[in-house]
């Protein structure tokens, strides 16, 4: 099983493939500074294999290389960056975190 995760700003997401196959999405909203995370899905013939984490940490990653602020309002993301605050807490600006309910300090 071979992975690629690939963003694709027509659709307005990162998409994970799995052998040249869609197998679920991380949806958001761009503006100049931030990104917003609204939904992330993976298949159920896909579930369970740890694709939908593979996806959001390389979807951080990529954002973070762009420079981009994240507003996690998808709870999956929301989740990801609070059980990896070393990595991603400092995405979500300072004043925006009790909002989503991740500490204020990374």
């Amino acid at each position: 099983m071979s992975t690629t995760v690939r963003d694709n700003p027509e659709e307005n997401r990162f998409e994970i493939l799995v052998d040249d196959t869609v197998a679920g999405f991380a949806e958001y909203r761009l503006s100049p500074d931030r990104i917003a995370f609204t939904h992330t899905e993976v298949g159920p013939d896909y579930s369970g294999r740890g694709l939908a984490g593979e996806l959001v940490s390389t979807a951080l990653d990529e954002v973070k290389g762009r420079g981009l602020a994240v507003l996690p309002f998808c709870p999956f993301v929301r989740k990801y960056i609070d059980t990896h605050q070393d990595d991603y807490l400092a995405l979500v600006p300072a004043d925006q975190r009790d909002k989503f309910g991740l500490p204020a300090a990374e």
